[in-house]
């Protein structure tokens, strides 16, 4: 799920109105929103303080997007609530009846998972107030992508250490695949692939470290026809884009060594409380100023026997 841009937000997001409405007040005293909007007006870039606003909230919203891996391995969804609870139907179950009745469908039920929104992830820079007034305009932008980049980092370390925390025995065969210090390579993926069909789950996502997905590219089973049509590999600039059905996401922020399979439908999940919003940040004894990006999420597995775990892959070419 990818963050709103502004203008939607404005549109749809009464909440996300009013906090910019007091944004737009405090963009006369506040040393970094003041400096931010004055260039910006002098240089033609917008003719307002809220638009300002709004090119620095899209600003972190693009430099974030791309480091944001985690939403593209766990299935996102907006809430407004504090907390929700998932049933957890394992398997239906159908009873027969004389022909001419109704059918009626039951599901095995197993539990519940509670998954509540309490999780924070931000991140902020700070300035002196006289190096404000010296900022110009690229200074200022670049430090605004600077914190965005830093947003999406932490939110994707949360959504890893999610499936790193989860019990060996929980995981699907019941343990980790073992890849012996070898390079990741065709045979590692079809081990991951099977140990999620083998519990009656189909895997959508491969998530690696950016190590591991070199490794591939080394294969030469992936700029093989045989193996992958040619628009899933992509050598000019060292990506594969889907293997085996799955959606490949590689970061250097998965540990290398590691590697995932996950059927995302049905594996866990990020409810999104708050998506990224833009605050004013000041301490006003230390002469510091600055801005900070913030979302309120939160994540909970909800099938564990939908994540497969590869690791001891070696982790250099």
């Amino acid at each position: 799920m990818k963050p709103r841009l502004f203008e939607s937000l404005m549109q749809k997001d009464g909440e996300f109105k009013e906090h910019i409405e007091n944004l737009r007040h405090k963009a006369n005293v506040h040393p970094f929103l003041k400096r931010y909007c004055e260039v910006g007006v002098r240089e033609g870039l917008f003719s307002d303080a809220v638009s300002a606003i709004g090119r620095l909230h899209d600003t972190l919203v693009q430099a974030a997007y791309p480091e944001m891996i985690g939403r593209g391995i766990i299935t996102v969804r907006p809430t407004t609530e504090a907390m929700e609870r998932f049933p957890l139907d394992e398997k239906a179950v159908a009873y027969r009846y004389a022909e001419g009745a109704a059918t009626r469908l039951s599901g095995k039920k197993n539990g519940t998972v509670d998954v509540y929104t309490n999780v924070t992830a931000e991140a902020s820079e700070e300035w002196t107030r006289e190096f404000l007034e010296d900022a110009t305009w690229n200074v200022m932008d670049s430090m605004a992508e600077k914190v965005g980049r830093a947003l999406g980092e932490e939110e994707t370390n949360r959504i890893i250490a999610l499936y790193g925390a989860i019990a060996d025995a929980d995981l699907a065969g019941g343990t980790p695949i073992d890849q012996g210090g070898a390079a990741m390579n065709w045979n590692g993926l079809v081990k991951l692939h099977n140990a999620i069909r083998d519990e009656n789950w189909r895997p959508t996502v491969l998530a690696v470290n950016e190590t591991q997905l070199h490794q591939l590219l080394t294969d030469d089973k992936f700029i093989h026809a045989q193996y992958l049509p040619a628009g899933q590999t992509d050598l000019e600039q060292s990506t594969v884009t889907s293997v085996l059905g799955m959606r490949v996401q590689a970061s250097t922020l998965v540990p290398n060594g590691t590697a995932y399979a996950l059927d995302t439908r049905v594996a866990s999940v990020m409810l999104l409380r708050r998506d990224i919003t833009v605050e004013d940040w000041e301490d006003i004894k230390n002469g510091k100023y600055g801005a900070r990006a913030t979302t309120r999420f939160g994540v909970g597995v909800l099938r564990s026997k939908a994540i497969a775990k590869m690791t001891n892959i070696s982790t250099s070419l």
